[in-house]
């Protein structure tokens, strides 16, 4: 996924949004525990429109600044690691979804395929893992 929402696209530093991917917790792998912290960043809930702290929590090298992955307790047996933040080879997706178009600034170009689909807000195309299981993945 291309996330859009203010709080990627603040802490990548890129192109405007964060390529996030999902996986499952158990799977994470990481070194240099010691220069991992995290913090629960303040948001706008689409749902109710109130500005909160966010229960999931963004992990970051302390040394270096790199975002990691986000991690929710509401989902605590998923995972999502930022793509810049991998070190292993990473297959490539057969479809994009970009998410929170609705907090995207006018600057940024989204880059789009006949097979990407497009999101205002967080999309509900269920679980993780009946989107692998679609896609033969």
């Amino acid at each position: 996924m291309h996330c859009y929402c203010s709080i990627c696209r603040k802490t990548q530093g890129g192109g405007g949004f964060a390529i996030n991917i999902g996986a499952v917790y158990e799977s994470l792998e990481f070194k240099g525990e010691e220069h991992i912290s995290s913090f629960s960043p303040m948001y706008t809930n689409h749902e109710t429109g109130v500005y909160e702290a966010s229960p999931g929590k963004r992990y970051f090298c302390n040394l270096c600044g790199s975002a990691l992955w986000v991690w929710d307790p509401r989902w605590p047996e998923l995972v999502h690691p930022y793509a810049s933040a991998i070190d292993t080879p990473l297959p490539i997706p057969p479809e994009r979804h970009h998410i929170f178009l609705d907090n995207k600034p006018d600057w940024v170009h989204v880059s789009v395929t006949d097979v990407d689909k497009q999101h205002d807000g967080y999309p509900n195309h269920g679980s993780l893992a009946q989107w692998h299981e679609q896609h033969g993945l």
